[in-house]
């Protein structure tokens, strides 16, 4: 048996021996995963410091330990409420009775965790496993070694008996996929995310894909570009532009598109000041595949016509860069055939394409996979709701880009090529929970009149009367 195998089997075995945790066993465990979170947040920064080749301590700190701390507070504060058994309605042909839901766990829960926030993204779903009373198994990525550690002394001393790790490259995130879990929660790509479903598919595993795709962000016509630029820089700069909701590609109306440019450029240089004097380093790309990946993606776009705008006056594609830091890259005219409109970016370059009307921007949007996340910039509520209801995505942010995801008590997943189901606060709870139906009688039989020997005297005429046209 396989590693993986032998930690599924000593989780099953724990989950054997405490099937339905009390409320304050869970309590217990999140409140020692807290401890040990803050214990470790030094050393926690200086891994993914490390893992990534540059990463501020305070980016490490606001985009992951944070929020992870914020929701185990929102789950210890609410816990009990989601516990609590979901009274339900008895029709009054069944009466004396009494329904209820009970949220019981699923069992062992399987964790795929990706490179870009593997703090958050491992400690989140882990999070809302154990609220539920769940086993966890985590796997993490090859890319992040250093935080792995981190992790897993974190995990493994906080929950001894409720969660372990496992590392690996892909061929060990296959294995981890087919395992028998009760759920799998992946966070990755689209591509990848086919193949964890066909393989937990060998055993009905139900699965959450919190996957990507192409987030638009829309810029109407009233839009103050002055006023923005900042929300737009920080939703697509924050760690160099490696997460899932990260704006893909802008819409403007053409007659800002000169203005947006200059308001982007400016921005960036404001947040990143290229003599060294801002407090925040510039994240690094994670490693050097993807960081070619990005400049073949660049020069083919230029090779098509575009126009590539670095916003520190630099031309990286002519020179090396062994730190593999890209400071954000607009491209201006690139063609739909350009593979930055076909495959999810995934770092520090931002697509600008200008728009005539607003028709046509929500017709350019609708006619692509449905993204993770859309940002809308109106002041407009008619044309918010005209957005809202016309589009689709996984999650949406009017006047801001990220924060959503942030938000402890708002689902989070995505639709379609993005994903499927969803976790975070009370959806995470029920999402690895199994919602029991429950249908109690008591001593006094309602059911007698339905009996076979009752039935024609007692039930048939009422159930004629109440079939009445």
């Amino acid at each position: 048996m396989t590693l993986s195998g032998l930690h599924f089997q000593q989780m099953r075995q724990a989950f054997a021996t405490t099937p339905y945790p009390s409320l304050a066993q869970r309590k217990a465990q999140l409140q020692a995963l807290r401890q040990q979170l803050l214990r470790q947040q030094h050393n926690l920064c200086a891994a993914a410091n490390a893992d990534f080749g540059q990463r501020a301590d305070s980016e490490t700190r606001l985009l992951e330990i944070l929020p992870t701390l914020n929701s185990i507070d929102y789950s210890l504060k609410q816990l009990a409420s989601w516990l609590k058994p979901s009274r339900r309605h008895v029709s009054w042909l069944f009466l004396p009775a009494k329904n209820y839901v009970l949220y019981q766990p699923l069992g062992v829960v399987g964790v795929i965790v990706p490179w870009n926030y593997p703090i958050f993204l491992s400690l989140g779903p882990l999070i809302a496993a154990i609220s539920a009373g769940n086993k966890v198994l985590l796997k993490l990525s090859e890319f992040t070694p250093k935080t792995n550690q981190v992790l897993k002394l974190i995990i493994e001393t906080a929950l001894p008996d409720a969660a372990l790790v496992i590392e690996g490259d892909a061929a060990v995130a296959a294995e981890f996929s087919q395992l028998p879990f009760d759920h799998l929660l992946y966070t990755g790509s689209t591509a990848i995310g086919h193949q964890v479903m066909r393989a937990a598919s060998q055993h009905l595993t139900p699965v959450t894909l919190e996957l990507g795709g192409k987030s638009p962000l829309l810029l109407a016509p009233d839009a103050n570009i002055a006023k923005v630029a900042n929300r737009i820089i920080f939703g697509k700069t924050a760690n160099a532009g490696q997460t899932c909701v990260a704006p893909d590609y802008v819409l403007v109306a053409r007659p800002q598109l000169p203005a947006l440019v200059d308001a982007l450029q400016q921005q960036f240089q404001q947040f990143y000041p290229t003599d060294g004097s801002g407090s925040t380093p510039y994240t690094s790309v994670i490693n050097q595949r993807h960081y070619q990946r990005l400049l073949d993606n660049l020069q083919q776009a230029q090779q098509l016509g575009a126009t590539v705008i670095g916003c520190d006056g630099k031309d990286y594609l002519q020179q090396q860069n062994p730190q593999r830091l890209l400071p954000l890259q607009l491209v201006l005219d690139a063609p739909e055939q350009a593979i930055l409109w076909q495959q999810e970016i995934f770092g520090p370059v931002l697509p600008i394409m200008a728009y005539d009307d607003i028709d046509t921007a929500l017709a350019f949007i609708r006619q692509r996979p449905r993204p993770l996340a859309l940002y809308l910039f109106t002041d407009e509520p008619s044309l918010q709701q005209k957005v809202l209801h016309q589009t689709h995505a996984g999650g949406v942010c009017l006047n801001e880009t990220l924060l959503h995801v942030g938000q402890d008590d708002l689902p989070f997943g995505g639709i379609g090529p993005s994903g499927m189901g969803h976790y975070h606060g009370k959806e995470g709870f029920y999402t690895f929970s199994h919602a029991k139906a429950v249908h109690q009688k008591g001593r006094i039989n309602s059911t007698l009149p339905a009996y076979p020997q009752y039935r024609a005297k007692l039930l048939d005429p009422l159930i004629r009367w109440l079939l009445k046209a």
